[in-house]
C-alpha cells in the first residue's frame, strides 16, 4: 500500500510511493478553500524534494486565489511566527519533520498561527475528501511574494523574552547540529545575535542528512565529541524542521530532549507564574518543576495540537512535549527550538541552578547588592551538567514497534491486564501509573508505529519495565 498518513495534524507520506504532485495540489487547495482565498505563508525544510512538492502546493494555493507569502527554506516555528506577524489567513510548512529521507509532508497552521485543532483539522479534511475546492478564475489567480529574511521577525520576538546583555557578557562557546536542515538557515543568526561563538554541523540547508534525523542518544554521538573536542559550554541538535530541540552538556553527555522542556520550564516558571502544559507521554521531571515554582500543572493528550488546545483552556504560560518540544506563547503556539535555546543559554547566564542549592556537594552562596538585588558570582555560575543533575532524576526509556493500528486496541487490552495493580488512564492509548513509575503504549500520530514508553527513578527498573511492555504488545498484536 502507498505510503501516506493523513491526519488532523497534516500530511506524510514517502514520494513516490503515497506523496505524488497531484494530492499534494489537491491538499493546498484544501488549504487554500479553508483560509477563503486569504495571505498563506508557505515555508520548507532542507529536504531534497521540497522543491517539487513547493511547486505543487504553490498551484494549489494559486488555483483558490490566495496570496502566498513564500518565505524559502524556514524552520516550523518561523512559520507559525510569520502567519502572525503577517496577520495571515494560514500557512503552510512542507516538512516530514524527524522521518526518513525518502518523506515529506505538509503542517498546516491556522490564521493564529498555530498548528489545526481537532475542528479545524476535521473541516480541512472534508474539504479535501470531498474534493469541494472553492476554484477561481484566471482573473482571480492568487500572487507570490517572496519575504527576505524571513526569520528576522522570529528571531526578534525570542530575543525579547531574553536578557540578551547578560547571555552576550558570557560569550559562551556552542556546538549547533543543523543536520542539514532548515535549521541551519538562521539559528546560527540567532546565536551570533546572543554573543555565542558557534561552530555549526550539517549547516548547509540541503536535506543530506549527516546521522539519522531523529534527535536522540543514539543519532548524535558526532554532537557530544565535538562539544568535548571544543571544550563547548553546550551542545544544541534541531530535528529537520527545528520545531525539537535535544541538548548536549559540557562533558559531552546527551542529556536528552526530555530535559530540554524541564530546563526551559525552570527558568521561564521562576518569574512568569501560571499554568504549564505537557503531554501524556512526556517526564515527570515537568511536574516537579512545575510544583517547585508553585505553577499549575496539567496534561494533554500526546500531539502538539493537543497541547495547544489546553494551553489555550487553562491559559498556559508555557508548555510542550517531551520530544524536546517547548511551546512559548509569547513566541507562537508552535514547538520552537530558538526559544529553547535562548531559554537554557539565559538560564546558563544567570548562573542556574536557583541561588541556595547544593551543587556537586557545594551550597552556592549569592551576593546582595545595595539595591536589594541577587547576583551570582561568576566563579559559582553553574554548568550545565550541574544545572541538569539539580533537577529530580528520573529515566525515561522509550520503544517503538511497527503495528496496524486496528491491533493498537488489543495491545492495550493486554497490558492492563498484565498489570491490573497499576492504575489506568485511557482516551490516548494507554497509561498505567504506579506511585514510583508509568508506561504508556499509544499509536503514533505521524508514522506507522505504536509507541512504548516508560519511566522509573532508575534505569534498571524503567528497562526492565519498557522490555516487558514490549514483549506483552508483541504477543499481543501477533
Amino acid at each position: 500500500m502507498p505510503q501516506r498518513i493523513l491526519s488532523i495534524s497534516g500530511l506524510r507520506g514517502v514520494i513516490g510511493d503515497g506523496l505524488d504532485p497531484q494530492f499534494l495540489t489537491e491538499f493546498a487547495m484544501a488549504v487554500g478553500t479553508m483560509a477563503e482565498g486569504g495571505t498563506v505563508v508557505l515555508s520548507r525544510d532542507g529536504r531534497s524534494t521540497g522543491e517539487m512538492v513547493k511547486h505543487a502546493v504553490v498551484a494549489g494555493l494559486l488555483a483558490t486565489g490566495c496570496k502566498v507569502l513564500d518565505a524559502g527554506i524556514a524552520t516550523t516555528p518561523t512559520c507559525g511566527v510569520l502567519v502572525r506577524h503577517h496577520n495571515a489567513a494560514g500557512g503552510l510548512q512542507i516538512t516530514a519533520s524527524h522521518n526518513p529521507i525518502q518523506w515529506n509532508g505538509l503542517k498546516p497552521f491556522s490564521r493564529a498561527g498555530a498548528v489545526l485543532n481537532a475542528t479545524q483539522g476535521e473541516d480541512l479534511l472534508r474539504i479535501l475528501n470531498g474534493k469541494s475546492f472553492k476554484l477561481v478564475g484566471w482573473e482571480k489567480l492568487g500572487t507570490i511574494e517572496v519575504l527576505d529574511n524571513a526569520a528576522a521577525p522570529h528571531i526578534e520576538r525570542v530575543l525579547s523574552l531574553v536578557d540578551v546583555a547578560a547571555i552576550r557578557s558570557r560569550r559562551f562557546k556552542v556546538v549547533l547540529d543543523c543536520n542539514h536542515g532548515s535549521g541551519g538557515v538562521a539559528t546560527p543568526q540567532l546565536l551570533a545575535a546572543l554573543g555565542c561563538e558557534v561552530t555549526v554541523l550539517g549547516g548547509t540547508p540541503d536535506g543530506r542528512f549527516e546521522h539519522v534525523p531523529e534527535p536522540i542518544a543514539e543519532n548524535l554521538t558526532g554532537l557530544c565529541d565535538a562539544v568535548k573536542q571544543l571544550k563547548a559550554a553546550v551542545g544544541f541538535a534541531q530535528d529537520p524542521d527545528a520545531d525539537r530541540l535535544a541538548i548536549v552538556d559540557e562533558t559531552g553527555r546527551y542529556i536528552g530532549e526530555e530535559l530540554t522542556l524541564a530546563l526551559c520550564a525552570d527558568f521561564v516558571l521562576a518569574t512568569r507564574k501560571g499554568p504549564f502544559v505537557v503531554n501524556g507521554s512526556t517526564s515527570r521531571v515537568t511536574a516537579d518543576v512545575a510544583a517547585k515554582h508553585g505553577c499549575p500543572f496539567f496534561r494533554s493528550h500526546v500531539g502538539e495540537a493537543n497541547v495547544v488546545t489546553k494551553m489555550n483552556e487553562v491559559g498556559a504560560v508555557l508548555g510542550g512535549e517531551g520530544n524536546g518540544g517547548v511551546i512559548d506563547p509569547q513566541v507562537g503556539f508552535v514547538r520552537d527550538s530558538f526559544a529553547s535555546m535562548a531559554y537554557v543559554l539565559n538560564g546558563l547566564a544567570n548562573g542556574r541552578p536557583v541561588d541556595g542549592e547544593i551543587v556537586a556537594g557545594t551550597l552556592r552562596v549569592p551576593s546582595i547588592g545595595a539595591d536589594g538585588t541577587r547576583s551570582v558570582p561568576a566563579t559559582n555560575r553553574a554548568t550545565l551538567s550541574a544545572w541538569a543533575d539539580s533537577l529530580p532524576q528520573y529515566t525515561i526509556v522509550k520503544d517503538k514497534l511497527e503495528c496496524p493500528r486496528e491491533r493498537v486496541g488489543a495491545a492495550c487490552a493486554a497490558l492492563r491486564s498484565e498489570f491490573g495493580a497499576a492504575t489506568a488512564q485511557e482516551g490516548d492509548g494507554l497509561r498505567l501509573d504506579w506511585p514510583d513509575r508509568w508506561v504508556q503504549v499509544r499509536a503514533s500520530n505521524t508514522e506507522p508505529i505504536i509507541r512504548i514508553i516508560a519511566e522509573a527513578p532508575t534505569g534498571n527498573t524503567a528497562r526492565g519495565l519498557c522490555a516487558r511492555a514490549v514483549a506483552i504488545v508483541q504477543q499481543a498484536v501477533r
